[in-house]
């Protein structure tokens, strides 16, 4: 054997101590780290003691069916990862004697011819180092990703509270502007306007972004209370009528009675759910155009949709939306950027609050997204 696998134990279970003997001298004077066991008794007591990267398992165990012994080390939790090589002798059955059973990795059929034996189990002990190597390569790049996940939520963080302040303080400084009827350059009007939804637009990325490596690292749990979803929704939908404001766009909002949309369900995450598809719906639609927000129900869900009229989604692009291998993203109609990060947000948590996200599209005529939730009914 050209290569060193001199760290490597094998477990020899032959029920013939001679044979199980000459097999281990064999396999020493290759250089490999042998053990012997005659029953499954010792098998399993040499497995617990001192373990075993590879077994040779004869078929014809006396006692002990090898077939059925070899099935019982594939479902046990400690030792299914073990590769099998059955010894099998000329007159097995064929499914034996071919080696054809899920029970084992490999065969060799007796009498032994060395040659054939020592390169049977060179290359089962190559494909278990492969898979080492494999696993380990795993577990680096899981590693790595769970930095970058962390360091992205450390950084989000750190950035939401001061670009939340920064925020409050320009809705507050265009509000008492307004008030006073300070705003009489137009120029200064435009430049606090743009400012103004610039901070939302950066503070709904960061929300986004710190939520999303949340999800990521495992972090989120839904805590679910009693709401209804037509205030929710009515409340967002009044801010972000100020958001379409600047490209002239109306949101038009119908809901079913408020008290047939209750739904039980984490409210922080239902309403950034709700906010991402309206900035969406914004983003994508047609300066001085429409959208239409609507709370709908039937007998078992809530519905919640958003309508607009803009420029719609190709079928390509439509199955690259909730693909977060490609975080896809295009340009909105006035050349708004995004991060591609919202919708999968909506995704993950509208499967923490038992819902589903659902939505339509047509290149050139706009787009319907929306979500449905359990329905609660809260009247007895």
């Amino acid at each position: 054997m050209s290569k060193d696998f001199s760290n490597y134990r094998l477990l020899i279970v032959d029920h013939h101590p001679g044979s199980a003997e000459s097999l281990r001298k064999v396999l020493g004077e290759a250089g490999l780290e042998v053990s012997a066991a005659t029953t499954a008794e010792e098998l399993y007591r040499s497995l617990e003691q001192e373990g075993a990267d590879l077994m040779l398992l004869d078929v014809q165990m006396a006692g002990s069916d090898g077939v059925r012994l070899s099935v019982a080390l594939k479902e046990h939790p400690d030792y299914r990862k073990i590769p099998v090589l059955f010894l099998t002798p000329p007159d097995a059955p064929g499914d034996l004697s071919n080696g054809f059973n899920p029970a084992s990795d490999d065969f060799i059929t007796r009498p032994d011819h060395r040659e054939e034996l020592l390169m049977r189990i060179r290359r089962q002990l190559t494909t278990l180092e492969t898979k080492k190597a494999l696993e380990h390569q795993i577990d680096q790049l899981k590693k790595e990703i769970t930095g970058k996940d962390t360091l992205c939520s450390v950084v989000a963080h750190d950035l939401r509270v001061p670009m939340s302040s920064m925020k409050m303080t320009l809705n507050v400084l265009l509000l008492k502007m307004q008030e006073k009827e300070i705003l009489q350059d137009p120029d200064i009007a435009d430049m606090l306007e743009s400012a103004n939804e610039i901070s939302e637009e950066l503070f709904s990325l960061l929300d986004n972004l710190l939520k999303w490596t949340g999800s990521q690292l495992g972090k989120l749990e839904a805590v679910p209370q009693q709401i209804n979803l037509t205030a929710l929704a009515e409340g967002v939908v009044e801010i972000f009528s100020m958001v379409a404001a600047p490209k002239k766009i109306t949101l038009h909002f119908h809901s079913a009675p408020a008290e047939d949309t209750e739904v039980f369900v984490d409210i922080d995450m239902i309403k950034t759910s709700i906010r991402n598809l309206l900035s969406n719906a914004i983003k994508y639609s047609y300066p001085e155009s429409e959208v239409d927000v609507a709370v709908e129900t039937n007998e078992q869900e809530v519905i919640f949709r958003v309508t607009d009229r803009g420029c719609g989604i190709s079928e390509e692009n439509q199955q690259k939306l909730t693909d977060a291998a490609c975080l896809f993203t295009t340009f909105g109609t006035q050349h708004e950027s995004g991060s591609g990060l919202g919708l999968l947000l909506v995704k993950e948590f509208l499967n923490l609050n038992r819902g589903r996200l659902f939505f339509r599209s047509k290149e050139g005529e706009g787009s319907t997204f929306g979500f449905a939730l359990p329905r609660t009914d809260i009247r007895g």
